[in-house]
């Protein structure tokens, strides 16, 4: 257990808990410090507050970061397509159909389990004790390229990089109806208030942009190549389906969905950062996995 202890100076004043806590130099991504803060492992002025709390001049923040917990998941020998592997961290290419973490009704067959296989003990412990190494992640359904963190330096390293949108992150799928121009969807995303396992665009969401640029279109379908300068929880999913063209195949946010196509037609086709400890410059990039091709083929 680490202790910290943080006063607040007038150039903070006026920022929310949450965000602070993500800024500071203790390596939270924001919706852990938001965790902390609702277990009560934050307290302002020795008195806990909600995570949007607004700081004050001279508030003293005390925050209490538990150690990792014991990760409670097998290691599992799952084969993986390792597209580049270091002591600091390393490059998968998840399949279709693969769940990234651990979750009620999927406590094996995931990623996780086969990175522990593979990795021993060499993971970052950051994100507690369900998502060892993960710095972030893709839907089940969603195949492509991963980065995950072998120890806390890097994966400080990467998750600042999500944070300052400096990730290169480049996807490609398709959607429904024609589309003929190139175009961005600036719209926030959040929690939807009635199906909390959905997300939808709403003004109290939090920023998200994702750049489309159309590579055919065939009428009924059309084929994007799509970047992200931000990084929410189903961002491309929820913002194709806000314009009018949700990605085909997506179980949640489309209607249409071919017989033969289990999950959505969207691969994270190219990531690129700087590695945390060399300091280079790092772009990998993905074929085109069979289901995506045969969709292509069949559309055309």
């Amino acid at each position: 257990m680490k202790a910290e202890r943080f006063t607040i100076e007038d150039n903070a004043a006026g920022q929310r808990l949450d965000k602070f806590l993500g800024d500071s130099e203790l390596g939270l991504t924001r919706s852990a410090a938001a965790l902390l803060i609702e277990k009560e492992s934050c307290t302002v002025n020795g008195k806990p507050v909600a995570k949007n709390y607004k700081l004050k001049s001279g508030d003293v923040l005390e925050v209490i970061i538990p150690e990792p917990e014991t990760v409670d998941v097998l290691p599992e020998n799952i084969p993986l397509e390792i597209v580049y592997e270091d002591n600091d961290l390393l490059v998968v290419n998840k399949p279709k159909g693969m769940v990234v973490h651990p979750a009620p009704g999927h406590d094996s067959g995931t990623l996780v389990n086969a990175l522990l296989y593979h990795c021993k003990d060499s993971l970052s412990g950051i994100n507690g004790e369900i998502r060892p190494g993960i710095v972030h992640r893709i839907d089940k359904d969603t195949s492509g390229l991963l980065i995950v963190a072998k120890n806390d330096f890097a994966h400080n390293g990467l998750a600042e990089q999500i944070k300052v949108h400096s990730f290169t992150r480049r996807y490609e799928a398709v959607v429904l109806g024609g589309l003929n121009e190139n175009g961005t969807v600036d719209a926030p995303i959040g929690r939807h208030k009635i199906d909390r396992k959905k997300m939808c665009v709403c003004p109290e969401g939090r920023e998200a942009v994702t750049h489309y640029e159309v590579l055919d279109n065939c009428g009924k379908y059309s084929h994007l190549r799509l970047t992200l300068e931000t990084g929410r929880t189903h961002q491309i999913r929820v913002h194709m389906a806000y314009i009018g063209h949700p990605v085909a195949g997506d179980p949640v946010y489309s209607d249409g969905k071919p017989k033969w196509l289990m999950g959505q037609c969207l691969h994270a086709k190219e990531i690129g950062f700087v590695h945390p400890r060399s300091g280079e410059y790092l772009h990998f990039e993905s074929e085109l996995p069979e289901y995506f091709k045969k969709m292509l083929a069949n559309i055309k």
